[in-house]
């Protein structure tokens, strides 16, 4: 009976030892090319539960293309700080929009 039971223990903490842990990815885009200037586009009255993520350019890996804003679901206790290119000496760095306290 003491047989089984360590055999159990040791195989439940082989596959904790074995099981993927948690991460975060991140993609860092960092380019020479600085992007156009933010489109003015009105924007639409408030929505009840919902907070507007304006537009922003993204680079596609050849170019910047315009993405349209869009209404998301708001996180209480959170506002949202839109997607942005930051100049980094002379190239341009893109830091992705997020939710902050």
């Amino acid at each position: 009976m003491r047989l089984p039971a360590i055999l159990l223990v040791s195989t439940l903490a082989a596959g904790a030892a074995l099981a993927p842990s948690t991460g975060e990815a991140r993609v860092y885009v960092d380019i020479g090319v600085a992007p156009p200037p933010p489109r003015v586009v009105a924007v639409p009255p408030p929505r009840a539960g919902y907070v507007w993520a304006p537009g922003y350019w993204y680079w596609n890996g050849s170019r910047h293309v315009w993405h349209s804003g869009y209404w998301m679901s708001e996180r209480r206790g959170y506002h949202w700080v839109a997607p942005a290119w930051e100049p980094r000496g002379p190239r341009w760095h893109y830091v992705p929009g997020r939710w902050e306290r």
